[in-house]
């Protein structure tokens, strides 16, 4: 098996799983929405997107484990998992603003190969393949070379576990800075952005896998640099997430440091 086999397989579920969630995303008023905690919502549209995929894998991949946001873990044999947001940024799709996607993963021992992102709203399918490149719309994307942070916005991550002085500490750096903070209430599009140039980098003090390891991929393929992954941990407890432009990776590092911990 080759990774590319299963990168065209991810491509294919992706748009699926994207047209599936689409028709839902048309039809809000008709969602049933459930609170998982705090700004941390959960719809229909959710879990049976993230049916079609796991079903999907089963049949494709049996071997194969899987984590997902949804419906938990499977454990396979093959050492490959596939990690599953079926709609990252619920809170978006279910009060109208189309800003959310699906992001699919492929690890092998733990490690992100095969990264799609799709974003149906606008039509934008992000994919990176390890040792093959990033692309959107296969058209091949690299990070932003700006050398300082006031060249640009910085994805500034923020969860319902993140604490309040932390948060406000992190915009208050990136100002300081001379830069500008972005969040659109999905972290796997802001790392996706992140790799196509778009932002110059992205910090959050802990991101589950299912969020992160799709756009960590295609970061490093397009020519970025991420923090260390721990293979052990980040597929089933997550990750503190530090990525960006190469020339500014060590701000975003020292400042990850400062607010995050070393």
């Amino acid at each position: 098996m080759t990774y590319q086999q299963r990168l065209d397989f991810a491509l294919e579920v992706a748009r699926a799983a994207g047209d599936f969630a689409a028709g839902h995303f048309r039809s809000i008023d008709s969602l049933s929405i459930e609170s998982k905690g705090h700004q941390d919502l959960v719809s229909n549209a959710d879990k049976e997107t993230e049916t079609l995929v796991r079903d999907a894998i089963e049949a494709r991949w049996p071997d194969d484990g899987i984590v997902g946001e949804e419906h938990g873990r499977k454990h396979g044999t093959s050492g490959f998992d596939w990690v599953i947001d079926p709609i990252d940024g619920t809170a978006n799709f279910v009060r109208g603003i189309p800003q959310w996607c699906v992001a699919i993963a492929c690890t092998e021992h733990g490690l992100p190969v095969v990264g799609v992102i799709n974003e149906p709203s606008s039509g934008e399918m992000f994919h990176a393949v390890r040792g093959g490149g990033a692309f959107v719309n296969g058209k091949p994307m690299q990070v932003a070379q700006a050398f300082g942070l006031s060249d640009g916005s910085v994805g500034a991550g923020v969860s319902g576990r993140t604490d309040r002085a932390v948060a406000v500490a992190m915009v208050d750096h990136i100002l300081g800075e001379g830069g500008m903070f972005f969040r659109n209430a999905s972290g796997a599009l802001s790392l996706a952005y992140v790799a196509a140039g778009r932002l110059l980098g992205f910090i959050e003090d802990h991101m589950n896998s299912w969020d992160c390891l799709a756009g960590l991929l295609m970061i490093e393929e397009a020519g970025g640099t991420i923090n260390d992954l721990d293979a052990e941990t980040a597929l089933d407890h997550g990750t503190k997430v530090i990525a960006g432009g190469p020339n500014v990776y060590p701000q975003l590092a020292g400042m990850a440091d400062e607010l995050f911990g070393a």
